[in-house]
């Protein structure tokens, strides 16, 4: 089984640093464009399945790189954005910012991470994906298959976080993933290894999330 682990393309809300958690937000034009190269990157790859957040800018990041096939699209809400409660449309960039102080420890401290009402913490999801991700990997039906998922940054970090048995406090690994970037692991008997992590097929400039 090949897993093909995908964030989704930009948003407006990306652009000037919103968080987004659980709130649907669409895809920009140059989010599309992303997804757009990303689909010729994968041109090669015969996907036999695919499994997306059911927010939009997931969904249609999956729906661009399989456009013009007959892939199956199955919507699980184990591989949805973290959820931020009440923090969902405020700024965190350096230069913005409209967060309590605390929220800091998100990206330095995420063992120490409290979450906001209606939020979660990191270790509900890395629950949860690790869950779907798990159950994934035990399918006989899927052992050749080659998997299309289409998630986000935080939830993404949450699956590889369980691939790789680190801890909480290494949750984020080398930081959040680039727009469109796609991550390859590889499953033999069940086990899940990374192949590749983090590859774009694109030159366009993204800014690095946490500014």
């Amino acid at each position: 089984m090949k897993l093909y682990i995908v964030r989704h393309g930009e948003t407006e809300w990306n652009k000037v640093r919103k968080i987004q958690g659980q709130v649907d937000i669409p895809l920009n034009e140059f989010g599309r464009t992303l997804a757009k190269k990303t689909a010729k990157g994968l041109a090669d790859i015969k996907f036999d399945l695919c499994y997306t957040s059911p927010l939009v800018r997931a969904r249609e990041t999956a729906e661009l790189i399989l456009a013009g096939g007959t892939t199956q699209i199955i919507e699980d809400a184990r591989i949805e954005e973290m959820a931020f409660g009440e923090y969902e449309g405020r700024c965190c960039s350096k230069k913005g910012w409209e967060l309590p102080d605390e929220f800091r420890r998100f990206f330095d401290g995420p063992d120490r991470y409290q979450a906001p009402e209606g939020g979660e913490d990191f270790a509900q999801v890395k629950k949860r994906t690790g869950e779907f991700l798990n159950e994934l990997c035990k399918k006989a039906e899927y052992q050749n298959s080659n998997i299309l998922i289409a998630t986000h940054g935080a939830a993404l970090a949450g699956m590889l976080n369980n691939i790789k048995g680190r801890p909480l406090t290494e949750y984020w690994g080398d930081g959040v993933h680039k727009n469109c970037a796609v991550t390859e692991v590889e499953v033999i008997d069940g086990i899940p290894k990374i192949i590749s992590e983090n590859v774009v097929y694109y030159d366009d400039e993204v800014e690095p999330w946490e500014e």
